[in-house]
């Protein structure tokens, strides 16, 4: 529904998850309302473990037409789709749903197009034939990787501080491209044109236990998590000459932007709304 239609009720739209309160998707969503001149609201609602299914019914029975799911339902929204999009087949994983014709819930995943997006488009970086380096093998690491090797990279290496875990995750990945899996004990040998860092470590504000010598010449190093002040991994990276060190509020942006072209048929100008979100942090 456009802004010329004011009159009617503006269209719903909502992320799920928990803890909420922290989310910036209605302020993104918000600003890309405005940009598109969409007649749309879009809320936060803290869902309960165990009541995503029934949160989501209501959620429709009120008349909403899309949600955003985060942790830590993507799992569950991904069991609770009755059609799911390859992406977020592959990846095991939903953050995006929406309602068919038919009525039937269609889920997907944005979080790998959105990295790959921030990465090629907002950063200038080169992904084909560039050897990527991805830290973790969870759900984060999970959701980014057929989005990666889509870009046809010279190899993609999934490294983990339990090496089964990420060989494991490899082999799921084997038929998408040059991929395999390795511990951070393994990785001294190598150097990299991009190191993703999905791991968990900076909530305790702690970097991964991995060599300075995997930076590469003109190696990126992008974090997943964002910050109002760079993140552990960013100035790790920094202080050992990575050409570039960023962090993950442009896939943020760039995920969402993605969520609303699926819902709205409309895809924002992303660089303004990165921009007043770095200004706000």
């Amino acid at each position: 529904m456009s802004m010329a239609d004011t009159a009617a009720p503006p269209d719903r739209y909502a992320v799920m998850g928990n803890p909420i309160d922290h989310s910036k998707s209605p302020q993104i969503h918000t600003l890309f309302a405005r940009q598109t001149h969409q007649h749309l609201v879009y809320e936060a609602i803290r869902v309960e473990p165990g009541h995503l299914a029934t949160a989501i019914a209501l959620f429709r029975q009120a008349g909403g037409q899309g949600l955003n799911i985060t942790v830590p339902f993507k799992q569950d929204a991904w069991r609770l789709a009755e059609v799911l999009n390859p992406r977020a087949e592959r990846a095991g994983a939903v953050n995006t749903l929406l309602w068919g014709n038919d009525g039937r819930l269609i889920g997907d995943n944005t979080d790998g197009i959105g990295l790959v997006r921030d990465l090629t488009e907002n950063l200038e970086q080169v992904l084909t034939d560039r050897r990527i380096l991805l830290l973790g093998a969870g759900g984060a690491a999970r959701g980014v990787i057929g989005p990666l090797l889509e870009t046809h990279p010279a190899g993609l290496r999934i490294a983990n501080r339990t090496a089964e875990k990420a060989r494991e995750l490899a082999g799921v990945f084997q038929d998408a491209g040059n991929v395999e899996g390795s511990g951070l004990d393994e990785l001294a040998d190598n150097r990299f044109d991009l190191i993703i860092n999905a791991t968990a470590a900076g909530l305790d504000s702690e970097v991964p236990a991995i060599p300075t010598s995997i930076i590469g010449e003109h190696c990126c190093c992008y974090d997943l998590m964002y910050a109002s002040q760079p993140t552990a991994f960013v100035q790790w990276a920094r202080n050992h000459g990575a050409a570039l060190a960023i962090d993950g509020l442009g896939m943020l942006v760039e995920q969402a932007a993605e969520s609303f072209y699926l819902w709205r048929g409309l895809r924002p100008d992303t660089p303004p709304v990165i921009a007043a979100l770095r200004s706000g942090l």
